[in-house]
């Protein structure tokens, strides 16, 4: 494994600790309490109404988050929901005075829809049992009306409603024929596109009109993107994000009547495009953006939002920033700051005045100075592929004086998502209790093209392992990584990953950490979400297939391969999990045990894919904390 490109960042701190050094390391500075990470936000998701009179906000009340709402330029705030047994979701202002939000029960993601107004009055809307809510569209040109999806009469499939947020009265728009998974309107609220799914292809489905049926225009493979974003501004053609003839997702003007793509209006050479950046009210594309190596990157299409964006820049030296929230008029904006080292702060921006004004610090208790960069560099696989890789380390080390570190390997999860440069609140925790902290973009993971995320196709287990794998070695052959102290550590995917890690490389980690990670791919191939199962072919593709690729899955599946792990693990699961279902855990933890392998289970019986409640955050960091000092050994 030659040809290694190591990036880093540089990083200059005045210490305010005495801490005493030597070549084998530093101790940690500082030790900041588990709480202090992993507590709830002061305050967060700041969002303006559309006329500006307010902005919102979500902020902890009895320990979980709750909806506030202020009139601009007013010191006053008021709380507007009392939710307490779990952290509200998702929240849209549906027009001047009314705001929506999204909650679901204990994990289970059957998300149920709320209203409540600026003078604190509250209503379920939709209150059926058992059925999740997804909102489409806001509808700016109604005052009491949005439309939303459900799967109410069917638990596999989501059908159309325009609701009435006072009167709580629905008018079904279409029916779902069994396939439809996503619904598109234009800028009338009218339905005018849908994206069906059947087996491995997908479909784009168009109507000039509500009066018309829906026409498939074009199919493609689930391999293929053809990702429609916003109508053009006369409502007839389509900005999308596309990898269709094109390796990287680029943004595109398409056709829906000739099923072509009329203009490429930027494509990056080594990204896919992460973001579009749309005026509302121009209807245009203002930028788009893509996570590089290192920072967010932008190219720009409306002269204004970049000398905007760059006024932004100049005002927040030394972080990236981003606008959040804007009002209708686009006359005043929520913008956020953040770098590797901050979460950063929200402020409220006057273009015309171009008065800054800070409304919170998303995490004050935790100290920029206190916390460490994150370093950025690419490694070669096995079978020559470039990854990108992050390392974040102890107070004290550097690239040049890291040696014989204990190292947590944190595959993402997904997997098709991916690490970038960021607060990264798990790698500054663990950096903090001594350890460092190996992230990579291993081949599956989103923002590479097409090819990079195809090379994983039924490759779970196999060199998407190895991928990491690769990633370990080279921090043992740098001296780096102490080969006797390297732990893995995931959720979701990457417990999968971490699972596999202790079953086909069993004597290169010392423990591992699983946390709602898949075990058996049988049972959880056969435990998805109904509303998954019209893309179980899909899954099929880039898993394997039950039937036909059964000896794959048998070696590819943790829990059935038990017998080759060797060093102690701790599984942490939600109950009500709908994606990766409690069995899984089971599988393993009692697979585990029935040989006396050392294995710790921590369970909740009120969480789902990823723990919500801030005390069980904290029990879970509590316990991760302990098993990794007795197992790990931090710097000393």
């Amino acid at each position: 494994m030659n040809r290694f490109n190591l990036f880093f960042v540089i990083y200059i701190t005045i210490a305010v600790f005495c801490v005493s050094c030597n070549n084998s390391g530093t101790k940690p500075v500082n030790v900041i309490p588990v709480e202090d990470f992993f507590r709830n936000p002061e305050k967060t998701k700041f969002q303006l109404s559309p006329d500006g009179d307010y902005y919102a906000y979500t902020a902890p009340y009895q320990n979980r988050m709750n909806i506030f709402v202020q009139e601009t330029g007013s010191d006053s705030p008021m709380r507007l929901t009392s939710v307490t047994d779990r952290n509200l979701n998702d929240y849209y202002w549906a027009n001047n005075t009314h705001i929506l939000y999204l909650k679901d029960t204990g994990g289970d993601e059957n998300f149920k829809l709320y209203v409540v107004n600026v003078n604190g009055e509250e209503k379920e809307l939709l209150g059926f049992p058992d059925v999740r809510v997804r909102v489409i569209d806001l509808l700016e040109n109604s005052e009491d009306e949005v439309i939303v999806s459900m799967n109410k009469l069917n638990p596999r499939v989501f059908d159309p409603y325009r609701l009435n947020i006072t009167t709580g009265e629905i008018t079904q728009l279409a029916s779902n024929p069994g396939n439809i998974q996503n619904w598109i309107t234009d800028h009338d609220g009218k339905l005018r596109a849908a994206i069906a799914t059947e087996g491995t292809d997908r479909t784009l489905l168009y109507r000039d009109n509500e009066n018309e049926e829906f026409k498939p225009v074009l199919t493609t493979s689930f391999k293929e993107t053809l990702r429609p974003q916003y109508f053009t501004v006369d409502n007839k053609m389509l900005y999308a994000l596309s990898d269709i003839g094109h390796d990287k997702l680029s943004l595109v003007i398409f056709d829906p009547k000739t099923a072509a793509e009329t203009d490429v209006l930027f494509e990056h050479p080594k990204y896919d495009i992460h973001t579009l950046w749309f005026s509302g009210k121009k209807r245009k594309p203002q930028a788009v953006s893509w996570r590089s190596l290192k920072y967010i990157e932008y190219q720009y299409f409306d002269d204004e939002y970049e000398r905007l964006h760059k006024k932004l820049e100049s005002k927040l030296p030394g972080y990236q920033v981003k606008i959040s929230s804007a009002t209708r008029n686009e006359d005043k904006i929520i913008v956020e700051n953040f770098n590797d080292k901050t979460k950063g702060s929200s402020y409220l921006y006057d273009i015309s005045t171009e008065n800054l004004e800070k409304l919170a610090d998303l995490n004050p208790q935790l100290k920029e100075e206190d916390m460490n960069p994150m370093h950025c560099f690419t490694y070669q696989s096995r079978d020559g592929l470039t990854i990108e890789a992050y390392l974040t380390f102890p107070k004290g080390y550097t690239i040049e004086t890291a040696k014989k570190l204990p190292v947590i390997v944190n595959p993402h999860g997904g997997p098709d998502e991916r690490n970038y440069w960021r607060f990264d609140i798990d790698a500054q925790f663990l950096a903090n209790r001594g350890y460092a902290v190996f992230q990579m973009n291993f081949r599956g993971s989103s923002g590479y093209g097409r090819e990079f995320l195809e090379a994983s196709n039924k490759q779970w287990g196999l060199k998407m392992q190895d991928d990491i794998t690769d990633g370990v070695d080279y921090l043992i052959e740098q001296g780096i990584a102490d080969p006797e102290r390297i732990a893995i550590y995931g959720a979701s995917y990457g417990g999968y990953a971490t699972l596999v890690g202790l079953t086909l490389t069993p004597d290169l980690y010392a423990c591992g950490i699983d946390y709602v990670g898949v075990s058996n791919l049988f049972s959880f191939l056969n435990t998805i979400p109904p509303y998954w199962k019209s893309r179980i072919d899909q899954f099929y593709d880039m898993v394997g297939n039950p039937v036909t690729d059964s000896l794959q899955l048998v070696k590819t599946s943790p829990a059935l391969n038990a017998d080759k792990i060797k060093v102690p693990l701790l599984v942490i699961q939600g109950a009500k999990d709908p994606r990766v279902n409690k069995n899984e855990s089971d599988q393993m933890v009692a697979a585990l045990r029935e040989r006396g392998v050392e294995v710790e289970y921590l369970v909740k019986e009120n969480e789902g894919h990823m723990f919500k409640n801030e005390e069980n955050l904290f029990e879970l960091y509590h316990t991760i904390e302990k098993f990794l000092a007795k197992h790990l050994k931090p710097v000393q």
